[in-house]
């Protein structure tokens, strides 16, 4: 059976991303599960390695993307909108109904809202975000996954899940109203629940993923299981893109000690998925 091509973009050339890059495709066991194929253009950013692969991917020439971190402001400085990988691939490929989830053995998690500062997280919460992120989740689970009745557990936005709205009013206003709708097609969603409830009862079993409201609810707990292992996967685009969920560590970039734990479980996963 032909192994899968699978593009990798080394992100920010100041970072650790083709360090990285080259530590995991270093491993054996991962060159064996496919065929990838490193991009590195050399501009100051890493920009340019994103839009060739998503050309490659548009014309059919490859299955998965696989894609080091880059430093959003510096996108941004040089003349390109840029909020992540996630946005701009989204842009890129005319994608409206996408969400970003992180894998791990341990946890899987996905995010409403992704790269807001934390006061307009509540102002950006709109039933088709959380029902969207609830779907695309539910199909992510069944089709990379192999799950036939996920079980997905709905955090709520405030403390206590908004107690009854004592606490907040999203939770019955929106939160609650999602949930609902969204049971017509995934049959196994829960919630909302409080995120300390949630994630407790996931870290234990009782679920296959937590949907959280925002960047951070979701973010600390999955990472604390997952620090060197997690990996980012972006819903609804029309290839398959995996990433590691750390950032460019200019701090440790060039000293040779760059952890490459994340990228190969990025790896790993872009082409297990591309077996399925």
């Amino acid at each position: 059976m032909r192994k899968p091509l699978i593009l990798v973009t080394t992100g920010d050339p100041k970072g650790i991303g083709p360090e990285v890059t080259e530590k995991a495709l270093g491993d054996l066991r991962i060159r064996k599960m496919a065929d990838f194929f490193v991009i590195r253009p050399t501009d100051a950013t890493g920009l340019g390695a994103i839009k060739e692969a998503v050309s490659m991917l548009k014309k059919g020439r490859a299955r998965a993307l696989v894609t080091a971190p880059v430093t959003k402001s510096a996108i941004d400085r040089s003349g390109t909108p840029f909020k992540g990988h996630t946005e701009y691939l989204a842009t890129l490929t005319k994608t409206r109904r996408f969400a970003m989830m992180f894998y791990s053995e341990p946890m899987k998690v996905a995010i409403v809202t992704r790269h807001l500062p934390l006061k307009e997280v509540a102002g950006s919460l709109t039933r088709e975000k959380v029902e969207t992120t609830i779907d695309l989740t539910d199909k992510a689970l069944k089709k990379y996954f192999r799950i036939k009745r996920p079980r997905l557990v709905i955090c709520g936005l405030n403390p206590h899940a908004g107690e009854q709205g004592l606490m907040g009013e999203e939770e019955r206003k929106i939160i609650i109203p999602a949930v609902k709708r969204a049971k017509k097609t995934a049959s196994g969603v829960k919630g909302p629940l409080p995120g300390d409830i949630a994630f407790y009862m996931a870290y234990h079993g009782m679920f296959d993923a937590v949907v959280a409201m925002y960047h951070d609810q979701g973010l600390a707990p999955f990472k604390m299981l997952a620090f060197n292992k997690g990996v980012n996967v972006t819903l609804g685009l029309p290839f398959i893109r995996t990433s590691p969920d750390h950032g460019t560590a200019y701090d440790i970039a060039g000293k040779g000690i760059a952890d490459p734990g994340s990228m190969k479980e990025a790896m790993k996963l872009a082409a297990r998925i591309c077996a399925r």
